[in-house]
């Protein structure tokens, strides 16, 4: 690796600030550390950094003990897409939960106190709330990341949690700008393309992020998709009319703009991480995000002088280097300043008096999040120990496949000796063998989607009319069995909701 400049430059000191890496393990490697004490102002975390909050705070606190106002960002949505609880499943529904509730109050108090226990850890950028309007049911990768599908509620919710996040002096970065509902397509995966008019763009997209950047988003996150009424050659990361034209000009975003993974398939199959950056950088974002697959040094190496060749042979302009920078550190500066007036001696603390709604808020918010529709023939709650058959889609790249989901364990700590099993691409026989003369408790997700899965829960239920279905994915199936409950996520709070509706203790 031949190292352009100087490790003291200015112009490194720019590439570095603006790259938000990540690492592994659960303490800080000698090399990130390096690279922070020579200019790089972000780091991001992922499940593999967290195992505790008390060892997340040790490892923040030692990021800071090398640079005070160095920017540690998270994933953390809650519901489906935790970080925090990667092992264990989210104390917090997701936004699809929160959108069928439909309380904004409810909504601001989850996310101010998920943003409690973020600062409380030290960690003061998060890469939420999802603001995308989930206008295609058969989405692979947004689902119940999403409000819902009616823009002027994902407005409403989306503007709830930005003030939650940041009343507690964590940013909240809105994305996936301008909007990532509308896919059938993954874009960890590859690029997906939406081509609708102008018009239902503005009705339909950009209504949630019009509200949220009004409301003061301290960050937007750019998608990787080609919407082709807005620029037919480059996804809106790499576009200079989707970020600075609509976002910067238009919208009239003066925060900072964070892209999507750069190592994520819709950009690095076509352009590849350096050159991708450098477009990025160029179109008008201000921040790289990378490192939830690619996260060692020579990564941070490769972007950060891709970034400064750029600049010395005039493909990048020094000045927009320069001035996304100066917004890296513009939002660090505002995170900083909350940590100072931060409540008591927990490191990373920046909670006001009187914002922590307690933490059982999650709990509630998904019991209110229930939907429970009884079928044809009364039902009798389950008393003794079911049999679960959890049919399991292959999980999208932003979700993982760590953490757990479902209501197995929940039903375990209300009914001992519940049985449980996992099925995919399978017929219903196999869970009808294993459950013998147990109750049976299906649980789907997203099974509208799903056509093995449908098969399935028919042959079940046509055996066994008297199973409970738990819908934990989108709602869209005509409600099934003798009791479907519709979660609306698959957190762990969600699964514990179900099974105290399923034993008859709940909603």
């Amino acid at each position: 690796m031949t190292t352009l400049v100087h490790g003291s430059d200015t112009l490194t000191r720019d590439a570095l600030t603006v790259l938000q890496p990540g690492f592994v393990g659960t303490t800080a490697p000698d090399w990130l550390l390096r690279r922070i004490g020579e200019g790089l102002s972000s780091v991001g975390l992922f499940g593999r950094n967290i195992v505790t909050p008390e060892q997340l705070t040790a490892l923040t606190t030692r990021l800071r003990a090398e640079r005070d106002d160095v920017l540690v960002a998270i994933d953390e949505e809650g519901g489906d897409v935790t970080r925090l609880e990667v092992k264990q499943g989210s104390s917090f529904p997701g936004n699809y939960a929160l959108g069928s509730v439909d309380d904004v109050e409810l909504t601001r108090a989850v996310a101010r106190e998920l943003g409690r226990r973020l600062a409380q850890c030290g960690v003061d950028l998060n890469w939420a709330p999802s603001a995308d309007v989930n206008s295609n049911a058969e989405n692979p990768v947004i689902g119940v990341r999403s409000f819902g599908p009616d823009p002027d509620l994902v407005a409403r919710h989306t503007v709830a949690y930005v003030d939650g996040l940041q009343g507690v002096g964590v940013a909240a970065c809105t994305k996936h700008f301008p909007g990532h509902g509308d896919t059938n397509v993954d874009s960890h995966d590859a690029l997906p393309r939406i081509d609708v008019d102008l018009a239902t763009l503005h009705a339909r997209e950009l209504v949630p992020f019009r509200a949220a950047v009004a409301a003061g988003t301290k960050a937007v996150m750019s998608a990787h998709i080609l919407l082709s009424a807005l620029d037919p050659h480059r996804p809106a990361t790499l576009s200079p009319q989707i970020l600075t034209g609509l976002l910067r000009q238009e919208l009239g975003f003066e925060g900072l703009i964070v892209t999507d993974g750069m190592e994520m398939q819709a950009v690095s199959a076509t352009y590849g991480i350096e050159r991708g950056s450098v477009l990025a950088i160029a179109a008008g974002a201000d921040a790289i995000c990378v490192g939830g697959g690619l996260c060692d040094e020579d990564t941070v190496l490769r972007l950060r002088d891709a970034l400064v060749n750029a600049v010395r042979t005039g493909e990048l302009p020094e000045e927009r280097l320069a001035d996304a920078a100066a917004r890296v550190r513009a939002l660090a500066a505002w995170t900083q300043a909350h940590r100072a007036r931060g409540a008591g001696s927990v490191p990373g603390a920046a909670v006001q008096e009187g914002t922590a709604p307690g933490a059982e808020i999650g709990l509630v918010a998904a019991r209110r999040a229930l939907r429970v529709t009884r079928g044809e023939h009364p039902y009798t709650p389950v008393t003794s120990a079911p049999y679960v058959a959890s049919f399991t889609p292959v999980a999208n790249f932003a979700v993982g496949d760590e953490t757990p989901w479902g209501i197995a364990a929940e039903l375990e700590r209300l009914l001992p000796g519940t049985e449980t099993g996992s099925y995919d691409e399978t017929t219903a026989d196999s869970a009808l063998t294993a459950a013998g003369e147990r109750r049976v408790v299906a649980v789907v997700r997203d099974l509208h989607r799903h056509p093995w899965m449908i098969r399935a829960l028919d042959g079940l239920l046509a055996a066994r009319p008297d199973t409970v279905v738990v819908e934990m994915g989108l709602n869209e199936a005509e409600p099934r069995g003798a009791l479907h409950i519709a979660t609306h996520g698959a957190a762990r709070v969600c699964g514990r909701a179900a099974a105290e509706a399923v034993v008859g203790t709940g909603a």
